[in-house]
Formats: structure tokens, sequence, C-alpha cells
């Protein structure tokens, strides 16, 4: 079993800093909100795409899967009451030449092996796709 484990602190009302290894990020805690920092619902959306992110670069090699880049876009709906995720989409966008059919390979192997997505997916509905860059 790996464990994981971060720090944050409050810096003042406005917002706070979350510490691991030689890495920090501002978070975005005043309830009025902020523009330059990740409030908790953009950090869990975040996550989710690093997720998405570093399993192109995990499974790639096994699958032999040849790609320049990647990147995602994604969309949470929040409900109000109770407060929580309702329904996170996404759209995976790969820079590629393999076939349609790798391609949804290896969205089927970022979905399986995907810790942070399995944990969301647990949780709310996680829905999208992948598609080739243009």
């Amino acid at each position: 079993m790996l464990e994981y484990r971060i720090e944050a602190r409050r810096v003042d009302a406005h917002g706070a800093i979350a510490t691991v290894k030689n890495a920090q990020i501002e978070l975005d805690t005043d309830p009025a909100g902020r523009a330059d920092a990740f409030n908790p619902a953009e950090l869990l959306l975040a996550s989710v795409a690093a997720c998405m992110i570093k399993g192109i670069e995990r499974v790639a090699p096994m699958l032999h899967f040849e790609f320049k880049g990647a990147s995602v876009e994604i969309h949470g709906v929040r409900e109000d009451n109770p407060p929580k995720m309702l329904c996170i989409d996404y759209v995976l966008t790969v820079d590629t030449r393999e076939s349609d059919q790798r391609l949804e390979l290896l969205h089927k192997n970022v979905r399986k092996y995907g810790t942070i997505s399995n944990t969301v997916a647990a949780a709310t509905e996680l829905n999208g796709t992948i598609r080739r860059q243009a």
C-alpha cells in the first residue's frame, strides 16, 4: 500500500498553502473567492486531470503507444444543498497518429488504472471521451 501526506496551513482569511516534498500550491479558501488560486472544487478537477495525464505517461510505454502530447478539459457541476459534485465530464485530447482502436485502448487503460479517477468515479458520475488532436 502507498500512503500520501501533505500539509496545508492557513496564511490569512483569503488563502492557505499546501506543501508536499519541495512543492507548494496556493489555495483559495476565501469565501468570496480568488482569481489567483485554485479553490477546493477546482483542485479536485485538477487532480482528475493530473491523474489522467499521469496515467497516459504510465500506460503508453506498456502499450507501445506513441504520442506527442495530451490535454484534458474538465467540467464539474456542483450542487448547493447538500454541497457536492453531481457530475464531472471530461474530454481527453491526445496528439497521436495511432488508430482509433488504439486510442480507445489507451482511454480504457487510463480509466482502469487511475487512482484519482477511480476514487472520484465511485463517489460521483464521471463521464468522458478521448479524441485525437486536430
